[in-house]
């Protein structure tokens, strides 16, 4: 892992949550996505080399509204920066780690994504990205 890529942050009101952290880091987001695949919209801010994605549910039970619903507003995950997503992932679950997807899927901000089981990291969902570039 080369570093941390993001924290993703699970909010109610895209646009609100944008008002609040416009305010709070003194940039605007940089960028908005819907990620279809995982029912979400996606909103991206950065300050120095850090990135903050607010993470909105466009489905009344997808992942994201699900968190919501159990845990609040809040941190959701976080991500981590990788050169080979694939040889990551067989790292991992050959370590033992559980991984939510056999292969890595197309995510926000031009990346492959992979997420490891929180239950295996000790309650944080971690989130492993590649730039799509690097690796179709």
């Amino acid at each position: 892992m080369i570093q941390i890529e993001h924290i993703g942050i699970a909010v109610k009101d895209l646009q609100a949550a944008e008002d609040v952290y416009a305010r709070l880091l003194g940039v605007a987001p940089y960028k908005r996505e819907a990620v279809e695949s995982e029912g979400v919209t996606t909103s991206f801010f950065r300050t120095g080399p850090n990135k903050i994605e607010l993470l909105e549910s466009t489905q009344p039970d997808g992942p994201i509204a699900k968190s919501i619903a159990k845990r609040g507003e809040g941190i959701h995950h976080i991500a981590f920066a990788v050169e080979d997503i694939r040889r990551e992932m067989a790292r991992l679950k050959a370590a033992g780690f559980t991984l939510l997807s056999e292969e890595p899927k197309p995510g926000a901000d031009n990346k492959l994504v992979c997420f490891i089981h929180p239950k295996d990291a000790n309650g944080v969902l971690v989130e492993l990205c590649q730039e799509r570039s690097v690796q179709p």
